[in-house]
């Protein structure tokens, strides 16, 4: 924030700059967002709300905020001849200090990657600024001028302030007499905008976006005399400004679960599905739970605020109640509405109380069916789903043991039968297609789908038709390490330890392997002396048909794609050396035995080309690059 003009101290009116963020954000919401320019008083409604929301929960612990008008609503006018429309709130209010921060900055985490991300197509930065979530600025979507007056509840009348811009680089901001606390806003409609000056315009506006707030959204009466329309005295509610949660299902329509799905998210599309349910028991409680149709811009962010609103008897409480909801499923919207929870309920008493423990209990249970559900019934959506977010699902395998078989149940994995990594498979389905006496679940982890694919290790499972998962993704680690098994079958890596294909391998491999070993351990035993520090063992293995090595992790040692991502994060690793495995049919193997000169160049280079095939790093480059060239110049008799 920088000032562009000097305090005038005998006029109180200061004008200052925008954040360079919010310039940006208003220019390119301007004109991208002007197809569905209706959204903008939404925005304004929401935000009034909010505000009222926000006065009840104060006013818990400090009544006189109230200043005797505990009757909250939202009220909206129009002037046809000064071409303006106005929304008002007898909420909370705002202080200097809060205008300048909500209405001169964004706030929000994520900021820069969000607009590193807007890429100048108006469709697709739409989509995106609608996850971001535009509040008060999408009034400049229809306005020229927006002047602003408002005073914090529980402040003296000549503490209010007044704001108004162009939606240019400045605002201007003045302290002003306000008798009512709470907040006006005034738009100066831009030409073009007429049908706004409508009071069945803004009726129709209200009813379509809006219907679902709970405060009543008040308009002055209209009728026709004499085939003109007449503006009466008398206010009406336009809205039902009943609780939409506590209505019954049967008499909620789908527009209307999705209107308070954008009221409660602030996100323009539609979620991709919801749950509503009414718990009785020892707790009782409300809960309308929407699944987003987008990840959220700030979905890694770590201090981004996430989580479902929390209200008491139908009173707000707190916004992003992480409470109610465990970590990984973060990305879920909604509200919960408790009948027994005290009315000062505070995150501190959130975090012991056992009936939030039921609740969140509740609620992760009703989630997970509900994706269960979409999983079973609109395998498309499901797939929508999962792309957007499956990573973030699967951090409930290590995070959530009471539902770790119903999270395991809705993975969705890449596997050697896929052609791209968004062709998945999911595990009872992979089940469902093993082997004929195949009684483990292989899988690989990798830094990429290719990289996974490519394995040198996975060559005797695609000779023998055996499916592998391909799982790159970094939480997926994770996911191995807390997920041993599924209905029953272990999860097995192809990457550690011996391979052991059980009766995928008849009795004449097994003589053959054993044969093999017998006749190989000379050169295994001499290719150990020569790579003493590098490996713990060199053994011949049968998982390769074209490659001449690999590289294994020992049974209880921590796989090689582990340790990069770890070594990569700056933690320290214990000292632990892969094991060489050797492919006794393949000719460098069978030069290598009969190798006497250069066989510890032979050998370096057979180690150092297992190491990049599993995406590892050198740590003497160079000297494998001279290796090679040398080994490359005597081949050619040069």
């Amino acid at each position: 924030m920088s000032d562009t003009a000097t305090n005038n101290r005998e006029t109180n009116r200061e004008t200052m700059g925008f954040q360079a963020e919010v310039k940006q954000l208003l220019q390119l919401m301007i004109h991208s967002l002007y197809s569905n320019r209706e959204i903008f008083l939404r925005e304004l409604i929401s935000n009034a709300s909010d505000a009222c929301d926000k006065l009840r929960f104060e006013a818990l612990h400090n009544a006189a905020l109230f200043e005797s008008d505990s009757e909250l609503n939202i009220r909206l006018s129009y002037d046809t001849a000064a071409r303006t429309l106005t929304i008002s709130d007898n909420g909370i209010g705002m202080s200097r200090d809060e205008v300048v921060n909500n209405l001169g900055t964004i706030a929000k985490s994520g900021t820069r990657e969000f607009f590193s991300r807007l890429s100048g197509d108006q469709q697709k930065d739409a989509n995106l600024i609608g996850q971001f979530g535009v509040g008060f600025y999408s009034a400049f979507i229809v306005a020229d001028k927006v002047s602003v007056v408002t005073r914090r509840a529980g402040e003296k009348t000549d503490q209010g302030v007044s704001w108004e811009s162009d939606g240019g680089g400045e605002f201007v901001i003045e302290m002003v007499e306000k008798a009512a606390r709470g907040t006006t806003i005034t738009l100066h409609l831009r030409e073009g905008q007429d049908d706004l000056l409508s009071g069945q315009k803004i009726r129709s506006i209200i009813r379509k976006y809006s219907d679902h707030i709970v405060q009543p959204i008040l308009m002055k009466k209209e009728e026709w005399k004499d085939g003109a329309q007449q503006v009466l005295d008398e206010d009406e509610t336009v809205n039902q400004a009943f609780a939409l949660w506590a209505r019954s299902k049967s008499e909620i329509s789908d527009e209307e679960y999705r209107g308070f799905y954008q009221h409660v998210s602030h996100d323009f599309a539609d979620p991709l599905a919801w749950t509503h349910t009414r718990v009785e028991g020892r707790q009782e409680y409300t809960q309308l739970l929407y699944i987003p149709g987008k990840a959220p811009f700030d979905m890694w962010e770590r201090d981004a605020s996430h989580g479902v609103k929390l209200y008491v008897r139908h009173v707000f409480i707190m916004d992003d109640a992480e409470h109610l909801m465990p970590h990984y499923l973060r990305f879920v919207r909604g509200v919960v509405d408790s009948n027994d929870l005290p009315l000062n309920v505070s995150r501190e008493i959130l975090q012991e109380s056992k009936d939030i423990e039921a609740i969140r209990a509740g609620c992760t249970r009703k989630v997970l069916g509900l994706l269960e559900d979409l999983a079973a019934k609109d395998p498309g959506k499901y797939t929508k789903f999962w792309g957007e977010f499956g990573r973030v699902l699967k951090e409930g395998i290590g995070e959530d043991f009471a539902n770790k078989d119903k999270i395991a149940g809705l993975l969705r994995l890449a596997s050697t039968q896929a052609d791209t990594p968004a062709e998945t498979v999911a595990l009872a389905d992979y089940i469902g297609r093993m082997k004929e006496g195949q009684d483990r679940i292989y899988y690989i982890t990798a830094d990429t789908f290719n990289a996974a694919r490519n394995s040198p290790h996975l060559e005797v499972f695609r000779k023998k038709g055996i499916e592998v998962l391909l799982l790159t993704e970094r939480v997926d680690e994770w996911v191995v390490s807390n997920l041993p098994e599924f209905q029953g079958k272990p999860l097995v890596s192809v990457a550690k330890g011996g391979l052991d294909l059980g009766q995928l391998e008849d009795e004449a491999e097994k003589k053959e392997q054993a044969k093999d070993a017998d006749e190989f351990k000379e050169l295994t035993d001499k290719i150990s002396v020569s790579l003493a520090d590098r490996v713990k063992e060199v053994r011949v293995t049968h998982r390769l048909t074209d490659s001449p090595a690999c590289l294994v992790a020992d049974e209880h040692d921590m796989n090689a794609n582990l340790a990069r991502l770890l070594k990569a994060s700056g933690q320290k690793l214990p000292v632990s050396q892969p094991i060489l495995e050797i492919n006794p049919k393949h000719p460098v193997v069978l030069r290598l035995k009969v190798e006497e000169k250069k066989f510890d160049d032979w050998a370096s280079v057979l180690f150092d080309q297992a190491l990049l095939a599993e995406g590892g790093q050198l740590d003497d480059p160079a000297s494998f690059v001279k290796r090679i060239n040398q080994l490359m110049l005597e081949m050619s008799g040069g």
